[in-house]
């Protein structure tokens, strides 16, 4: 069993500052909610200032290529602080997903150009991909690297300069490098206004190969394994947001001649919401600390905390809109914002329950109603 670190370092401490610091004069709820209004669902400005100004485009990159060296633990605490303020920018497709693989295949050019903010990337998968899933086959590519077929739902494509693309070629999977100028972008309808959604569509389009068939699949399943690790701090940074919000709330509003957070049935929900967002704060510390130190039983931890935090993320969320009472159903107020990232999160990147059949077989848990293969005692 790995030995965890769950505690924050003083370096991830400051690093959290910087970022709410940003966030707070930049991404306050008011304006996310005007922007998922208008044309530009996401924040370039604020994804500028993030990646220029605090360095989190480039956190897992080498020094030498512009980035902070930094490990997962970083990228981790940046996500928690993402998902306070479900904030609209490309952490989660470039930061993340499509960094993973360019630092796989050592592409140093288009790291260096992602560290630095001057442009954006992201993994050619639908969001709903789960780590274990088999590699996508919906993109064919010729042997001179010409990509050609359609992928639905990919996320943070808005603004995006670089597809990371899986494709089927003549000798096997592949991982491709594609400019966003080759490919048709179409938006398609999203729950969540603040992570919008598209179609990928390449005909033809020039590719270069970053990794090929010998390593393809187990790159792909780890970069959406790193996701689905990381992901689970955004789930926690939400529901610590929504406790938050919806504490402040109920101690000041007031009915029947009394604060409303004095009535006892309140106290015990948000008591029990505060027990599981603990219990998902350890869990999405495990995870990241576990792929941070390349710990043997990572696979676990992520398992066990993607599906423990989805449902808390959802239950914080539909808690806070509940507790709101009837300004927490209107337009005006973001907690429904927080509801439908939460609700899209669940399905992102495997759901709790995939999540949970992984698990069981990782850990060799016979499904309900399967026979369990009796164990033969050592003589």
């Amino acid at each position: 069993m790995t030995e965890l670190d769950l505690l924050y370092s003083e370096v991830e401490e400051d690093l959290r500052s910087a970022v709410r610091a940003v966030l707070a004069d930049r991404c306050p709820p008011q304006a996310v909610l005007a922007r998922c209004e208008g044309p530009e669902p996401y924040d370039t400005g604020l994804w500028r200032v993030l990646a220029e100004e605090v360095g989190v485009a480039g956190l897992p990159v080498p020094e030498a290529l512009g980035g902070a060296g930094a490990s997962l633990r970083e990228s981790a605490v940046v996500l928690e602080e993402l998902g306070r303020a479900c904030a609209p920018t490309a952490f989660l497709g470039s930061a993340v997903l499509a960094t993973t693989v360019l630092l796989a295949a050592d592409a140093s050019a288009e790291l260096t150009a992602l560290a630095a903010g001057e442009r954006t990337a992201t993994l050619v998968v639908a969001l709903p991909t789960a780590p274990e899933a088999p590699f996508p086959l919906g993109v064919r590519a010729t042997g001179t690297g010409e990509l050609t077929g359609t992928v639905a739902w990919v996320a943070d494509t808005p603004a995006v300069g670089l597809l990371i693309v899986p494709a089927d070629g003549p000798a096997g999977p592949g991982l491709y490098a594609v400019e966003a100028a080759e490919a048709t972008l179409t938006p398609r309808g999203s729950l969540d206004l603040t992570r919008p959604l598209a179609d990928v569509c390449l005909t033809g389009a020039p590719g270069r190969l970053l990794i090929g068939p010998d390593r393809a699949e187990a790159v792909l399943r780890q970069a959406l394994l790193t996701g689905a690790a990381l992901l689970c701090s955004e789930q926690l940074g939400l529901a610590e947001w929504c406790l938050a919000t919806t504490v402040a709330y109920l101690r000041e509003r007031r009915q029947f001649g009394r604060v409303v957070g004095s009535f006892q049935a309140l106290k015990h929900r948000l008591a029990d919401l505060w027990l599981d967002i603990a219990g998902a704060r350890a869990a999405a510390r495990a995870a990241a600390d576990a792929l941070a130190s390349g710990a043997s039983d990572a696979a676990i931890l992520v398992a066990v905390a993607a599906s423990h935090c989805s449902d808390t993320a959802v239950r914080a969320a539909e808690e806070a809109v509940q507790l709101h009472g009837g300004i927490g159903m209107t337009w005006e107020h973001p907690v429904h914002l927080y509801l439908k990232r939460a609700k899209a999160d669940q399905l992102a990147l495997g759901t709790p329950g995939r999540h949970r059949a992984a698990l069981a077989a990782l850990v060799d848990l016979p499904a309900p109603g399967a026979v369990a293969t009796p164990r033969v005692p050592h003589v």
